[in-house]
């Protein structure tokens, strides 16, 4: 049986991701800011990826447990400057973003490398967005128009490059690390503005957290296929 830590689970696509990898037959961690937000049939563990503690309880609970992390879903984000115009954009604003969205992840990868490493076929997928696409935006195309967030589009950039980097060094340890990209859904991180139900946009991390042996790793895409850097 496939272990699983998705983080950012008790609510929109985390939680989406969570419940679809049960209904794999995979025993679930549910990374959970309150236990009672855990979808049903998952784990829940007490996940804010900003508290180091707390992410090291979590690595110590799987380890203890299991001795292995077969997927790893970096859900977990933040949006500080939504419908904020990126000349407003205080340092306040990015530090509050970059802590979910970028040193998040780095804590938690970090932390539980030596679980995906003990797995041998393990999967991470980080959660982004087209709007970090440094070619999308240089086009200035009408979804980047929309939403021209600095702090968080940025954000989910610099994740892409870790993507890339953890994606090379990890390789030759059998571990795929991908960036994925859900689409808009309506969740609270959108306000629920999105035209995709959570349920869809989980629907590409499922397949590249579920990917076989020689899949494809250090990648940035979506259901449509790849999206450019």
């Amino acid at each position: 049986m496939k272990i699983a830590l998705v983080t950012g689970a008790g609510r929109g696509i985390g939680r989406e991701i969570a419940r679809q990898l049960v209904e794999h037959g995979m025993t679930v961690f549910a990374g959970v800011r309150n236990e009672s937000h855990a979808p049903e049939g998952t784990r829940p563990v007490l996940l804010d990826v900003t508290d180091g503690g707390q992410v090291a309880s979590a690595a110590k609970t799987i380890g203890e447990e299991f001795g292995r992390l077969d997927i790893l879903v970096n859900n977990a984000a933040l949006c500080g400057d939504f419908g904020v115009a990126p000349a407003e954009v205080t340092a306040e604003h990015m530090r509050v973003t970059y802590e979910v969205c970028v040193f998040g992840v780095v804590a938690v990868t970090h932390a539980m490398i030596p679980l995906l490493r003990a797995s041998g076929d393990a999967r991470v997928v980080n959660m982004t967005t087209r709007l970090a696409s440094i070619g999308l935006t240089s086009a200035a195309d009408d979804l980047n128009a929309e939403w021209p967030m600095l702090a968080y589009n940025s954000a989910k950039s610099a994740l892409n490059a870790i993507t890339v980097l953890y994606a090379n060094e990890l390789r030759e340890s059998g571990i795929l690390v991908n960036a994925v990209d859900p689409g808009h859904c309506a969740t609270d991180l959108t306000g629920h503005t999105g035209t995709r139900m959570a349920a869809e946009g989980a629907a590409v991390a499922l397949r590249m957290a579920t990917l076989g042996a020689g899949g494809p790793t250090g990648t940035f895409s979506s259901e449509e296929g790849p999206i450019p850097w």
